[in-house]
């Protein structure tokens, strides 16, 4: 895709069925790299310890701050059971509405990094610390709702031992980097908020480990440096009108008409 400034929009069925397709092969792919649950246990271990030689601040602590505050922890849990998927929806739609090449963009971009963690899920299978018992750490969804994930013998929609890398946390980071590169109000940085409260969810309610918010930054880095040549140029909007379209002449303010000369009189 060239970098032009201004980028048809492509066709609106064709792109819900590719996302439709892509998502089904996704999780899909989830469900047949479940089963190894011996292996996603010892990673689990060997994750935890090299936190810890890491010095990494303890997931455990991040969470006992939660502990004994149940309507923040109902929000945590909210966060990360409701905003992951139409967060990134929205984000979508309002790229393909006003910003087509941004949205070809961030769109590629999502297709690569989440090939990507499957390829991680079939290699590393990792159990989240919620279910590490060496953690000490609590299953927050379970115990105070809402609750994402069943018992993980019998869930059969989700991989529950997928953890590594967290694509709550890439998404979030590509929403913000996408709409941070498409606008140009002065206070745009304020979306990197949303992948910071991700991660601080994630690893508060005992669904992912530090180290899998680095695996998905660094998957998403690579997915950038790959598409790098399709970034749009500042200032990508809009596609340019058809030709032969009628393009409206702009209004003129009633006070413009109250200044303008009157014709002189024969």
């Amino acid at each position: 895709m060239g970098n032009s400034q201004h980028v048809g929009r492509p066709r609106a069925l064709r792109e819900l069925a590719l996302i439709g397709a892509l998502f089904l092969v996704y999780k899909t792919a989830r469900i047949v790299a479940n089963g190894h649950v011996a292996e996603a246990f010892a990673n689990a271990r060997v994750i935890w310890d090299i936190e810890r030689r890491l010095r990494l601040p303890s997931e455990l602590t991040v969470q006992q701050t939660l502990l004994g505050w149940d309507a923040l922890i109902e929000v945590a849990n909210s966060y990360y059971a409701y905003v992951h998927f139409p967060a990134t929806a929205i984000c979508l739609i309002w790229l393909y509405r006003y910003r087509p090449a941004h949205y070809r963009w961030t769109r590629n971009v999502i297709v690569l990094l989440t090939a990507g963690a499957m390829g991680v899920h079939f290699l590393i299978p990792l159990a989240p610390p919620r279910m590490l018992t060496a953690t000490g750490m609590l299953d927050l969804g379970r115990l105070y709702g809402p609750a994402v994930y069943g018992p993980p013998e019998t869930d059969q929609i989700s991989n529950q031992y997928a953890a590594m890398p967290s694509l709550h946390v890439g998404w979030a980071l590509v929403v913000a980097i996408a709409l941070i590169a498409a606008t140009t109000n002065r206070h745009r940085t304020l979306w990197l908020l949303h992948p910071a409260i991700t991660l601080l969810v994630v690893v508060a309610t005992g669904n992912h480990y530090w180290l899998d918010a680095f695996a998905a930054a660094a998957l998403l880095a690579g997915a950038y440096a790959v598409l790098r040549t399709q970034r749009p140029p500042a200032g990508a909007a809009l596609p340019a009108p058809r030709r032969g379209a009628v393009v409206p002449a702009p209004r003129q303010s009633s006070e413009g008409l109250s200044r303008a000369p009157r014709p002189e009189r024969a």
